[in-house]
């Protein structure tokens, strides 16, 4: 009988992390699948936790902010020694930009987003990573931002912190690569989901998070090392590159969010 693959969700009560791990409790079969999802909503948790079940999926929750690293990482070694993870899907995150009628972001705020969008994650996909070099197999998705790519003056601290989860990615992707571990970093624009409705301004093609989802799920499949989506933010990345530095800079600050 082959062996039931296990997947780490982190972020599993937000709407991306729910949509990944109601798409593997899917699409598996029936005890296919062990899930192990991670968030910070108990509630949203145990609700995800019996969708999943209802599809066929074991599932087992945990709730706790991986910004308490120590804990963090001491959870993931015991999960892994229990039952060795096939897959992790880091999804974690925050999308906070600048208070209206401030002029920069709160320190505290740049602070926080700081550990949960790039430390946190960062350090987790180290010690998954080395593990699985050990056992000689293993798939690791990074969940960053299509914001990476662009110095957004009203969410410097986002598109800061992705700026550098995109680039540790990259670099452990080819640390680990000849060692049968496959990281895949995902760059998604706009997605609809109830933390993405909090944020102000405009949101041009919104994608649904299922769909983000199943497309995240055959990345991960093909061990691609970049996923972007939709296409339209690939030709957004090369035009900011080509812009003249003014024209760039121009465009930028155009993009505010008007005050509330």
């Amino acid at each position: 009988m082959p062996r039931r693959r296990h997947i780490l969700v982190t972020g599993a009560s937000g709407g991306l992390g729910g949509a990944l791990a109601r798409h593997y409790a899917g699409c598996s079969g029936v005890g296919a699948v062990r899930l192990s999802l991670w968030g910070r909503d108990p509630g949203r948790l145990s609700a995800l936790a019996e969708e999943c079940r209802a599809a066929g999926a074991l599932a087992e929750v945990r709730s706790l902010d991986i910004t308490d690293i120590e804990a963090a990482l001491a959870a993931l070694v015991a999960e892994d020694e229990a039952d060795p993870f096939d897959l992790a899907l880091l999804c974690s995150g925050r999308g906070d930009i600048r208070a209206s009628g401030e002029r920069v972001e709160d320190a505290r705020l740049v602070a926080l987003l700081g550990a949960l969008n790039f430390t946190a994650p960062a350090a987790m996909a180290a010690a998954i990573a080395a593990r699985m070099a050990q056992r000689g197999h293993g798939g690791i998705v990074l969940v960053g931002s299509a914001a990476a790519f662009h110095a957004l003056p009203f969410a410097a601290a986002y598109s800061g912190t992705k700026a550098g989860l995109a680039r540790f990615a990259q670099a452990l992707r080819l640390g680990v690569r000849e060692h049968g571990v496959a990281v895949t970093l995902v760059s998604p624009g706009f997605i609809d989901t109830a933390a993405g409705r909090k944020v102000p301004g405009p949101k041009p093609l919104l994608m649904r998070p299922e769909k983000v989802a199943a497309r995240i799920a055959r990345a991960a499949a093909r061990r691609q090392p970049h996923l972007v989506l939709p296409w339209p933010f690939v030709a957004l990345r090369w035009f900011d590159r080509l812009l003249p530095s003014w024209v760039r800079d121009r465009v930028l600050l155009g993009l505010t969010p008007p005050e509330r």
